[in-house]
């Protein structure tokens, strides 16, 4: 199931689709099924235009990004909290070492503060290489080197480091959770992840208090064309589109109760 996520993502991301349309018109052309081939074509290119030009990705985000607000402030105390992967260059840091980090550092930058503020608390790093080759050291892995370069001890840390995606992250922290004496942790992942993953996690049946980080949208984001960031908005359409298919994946495999889980 897990290569089949991965090729069916490839196919249907934004970008994919349009070749995908743009093949099937070249195809109909040569049957010469013309109308048809045009309708195609005119898929292909209204793709490439609101996925290129337009708003819509950041606002699809933005949605996402809104379901689960952030606690106003801090909590009074801390045991544990969950720190998904997702943030580390981990082709990278597997050949260099180091702990480069991508676009959802602020995952792990936000675990660093809190960790720093709460002394006592645990924190479970739940990545391990969710590539197809299997070839990369995890977030789990890599996150060892991040907290202890800041001080923050060893046996403060529990490292998931078996989980590809995010049903197997909620599975397999779950075990560690319980074997560890740990409940009512905070999730701290991106905030467009944060529906699906509190759905997984609440299926399978681990209490938690989200804990929405690395915001991609100002959060006022309405539909506008957009001419002068195209590769920031095909990012951001690939991303919520992302988000968007898994949760609707998750729910007709019935891994999470609802469609749009909701606090």
């Amino acid at each position: 199931m897990f290569v089949v996520s991965k090729l069916f993502w490839n196919l249907v991301q934004p970008l994919s689709l349009v070749f995908v349309f743009a093949g099937l018109a070249l195809v109909m052309i040569w049957m010469r099924w013309v109308r048809m081939a045009a309708a195609a074509l005119s898929l292909s290119l209204i793709v490439l235009f609101l996925t290129l030009y337009t708003t819509l990705g950041s606002l699809l985000l933005q949605t996402l990004e809104a379901r689960f607000p952030r606690p106003a402030a801090d909590p009074r105390e801390l045991s544990c909290m969950i720190v998904l992967g997702g943030a580390f260059e981990t082709e990278v840091t597997t050949t260099r070492g180091g702990m480069d980090l991508n676009q959802a550092a602020d995952r792990f930058v936000e675990a660093l503060r809190l960790a720093i503020r709460y002394p006592q608390a645990r924190i479970l790093v739940s990545g391990g290489d969710g590539s197809l080759s299997g070839a990369f050291e995890g977030d789990a892995a890599a996150s060892v080197r991040f907290f202890e370069a800041f001080g923050i001890s060893r046996d403060r840390l529990i490292a998931e480091t078996t989980s590809r995606n995010t049903d197997e992250n909620a599975q397999n922290s779950r075990e560690l959770l319980a074997s560890s004496g740990l409940r009512q942790c905070l999730l701290i992942t991106s905030a467009f992840h944060m529906p699906r993953s509190v759905g997984l996690f609440r299926k399978a049946g681990v209490e938690v208090t989200p804990w929405p980080v690395d915001y991609r949208t100002a959060g006022n984001v309405s539909f506008a064309l957009d001419f002068t960031q195209p590769s920031l908005n095909a990012q951001q359409m690939s991303t919520a589109l992302r988000e968007w298919v898994g949760l609707l994946a998750y729910r007709m495999l019935g891994r999470i109760d609802a469609v749009y889980p909701a606090p």
